[in-house]
């Protein structure tokens, strides 16, 4: 018999953020363009941390995170047409959009006024959406990707949304062959940036405050390691830099200005760490000897996430990736060493199967 509820482990408050409970919950609606995917396994995202804390603000409660998920569809509404019971698909950390606007005709559904996130929205008809540390999601066909045979189950997880948060800016503003590009915060996100760059042909540099994971960032492939907290660590680096993607998810002691030197003249630097507080202050007087440019990004389209999935499939990329059991004590172990760093440099969840029978 069909499941009209689903099962998953919810975080009760903010003040409970490192204590799921398991619970039980029912879906949106079952719509045309639908797919039920069972779970075998889901990245855990900084993201689900801060909405788990209330650090961005989250008021509903109970709440199941997770939108790194990989499954299999189970079902599948009458109108899917690229995906059929039994393939293995992902889901990343969006759920929905109108797919009609201006936005998303121009492959940037990501950006669409009504882009709902995969856990935390709400739908109209007010079903909470709740994400992938769960026995199933529902989800738009639009936003469930077809996994390549080649890519790890374990190892793709993480890509639908800290691969993804990095692939989409660095190919958007011109990473490749010929470019030089610094990726800052050697982190979850971080070590995407130096995967992707590298695969897109870009001469690569990791910039981080220690030298503490410059072997790491070697061995991924960098082709260069800059510890900013050594004196004079930009000099050498000024206005040599195309492109900067700052993943940095903390505000403390963060002078933006030396950063902003390596560019060169309209050099981009594009922020894709969130951090709580109040942000950066800017100085114009930083922005001026190379009239550099400050931006960001926010996830990616559908076509970039098929895009990404295809180089890491062709160029044998991996992700460097932990994992750990799904439940109550596993979920609560990866939140908090999440939000202690203490990660090299992706949790998958995993053993769904003993879980959810």
């Amino acid at each position: 018999m069909y499941p009209e509820t689903f099962e998953g482990f919810a975080i009760p408050s903010a003040k409970e953020w490192d204590q799921p409970k398991r619970f039980e919950f029912k879906p949106k609606p079952f719509g045309d363009y639908d797919i039920d995917v069972k779970i075998i396994a889901c990245g855990v995202c900084g993201s689900d941390v801060h909405t788990a804390t209330g650090g961005w603000g989250n008021k509903n409660w109970p709440l199941v995170p997770g939108h790194e998920i990989i499954g299999h569809a189970v079902k599948v509404g009458s109108k899917v047409t690229t995906v059929k019971v039994g393939d293995r698909v992902g889901v990343g950390a969006q759920i929905s959009a109108c797919l009609d606007c201006p936005t998303c005709k121009d492959d940037n559904e990501t950006y669409c006024k009504e882009q709902m996130d995969t856990y935390g929205s709400v739908y109209p008809d007010g079903t909470l959406a709740h994400g992938g540390y769960s026995s199933h999601i529902r989800a738009l066909e639009h936003f469930t990707f077809p996994i390549p045979d080649k890519l790890q189950t374990e190892l793709v997880a993480p890509m639908l949304c800290a691969g993804l948060t990095a692939y989409s800016p660095l190919v958007r503003n011109g990473a490749g062959p010929g470019k030089k590009v610094g990726i800052l915060g050697i982190g979850g996100i971080g070590h995407f940036g130096v995967l992707f760059s590298k695969a897109l042909g870009a001469k690569t540099y990791a910039i981080s405050r220690t030298s503490s994971k410059k072997d790491d960032a070697l061995a991924m492939g960098a082709d260069g390691f800059l510890e900013t907290r050594v004196d004079g660590w930009s000099k050498e680096h000024e206005m040599t830099f195309d492109l900067i993607l700052s993943t940095a998810s903390s505000n403390d002691d963060f002078d933006l200005a030396p950063y902003l030197s390596l560019l060169k003249v309209h050099g981009k630097f594009i922020a894709v760490g969130l951090p709580e507080g109040e942000g950066w202050r800017v100085s114009p007087q930083s922005l001026l000897s190379n009239g550099c440019l400050i931006g960001s990004s926010h996830l990616g389209s559908r076509k970039e996430t098929l895009d990404m999935l295809k180089l890491a499939a062709d160029k044998g990329i991996k992700s460097w990736v932990e994992t750990i059991p799904v439940g109550e004590a596993g979920c609560g172990e990866a939140l908090r060493r999440v939000h202690e760093n203490n990660v090299r440099y992706r949790f998958t969840l995993t053993d769904y199967e003993k879980q959810f029978k």
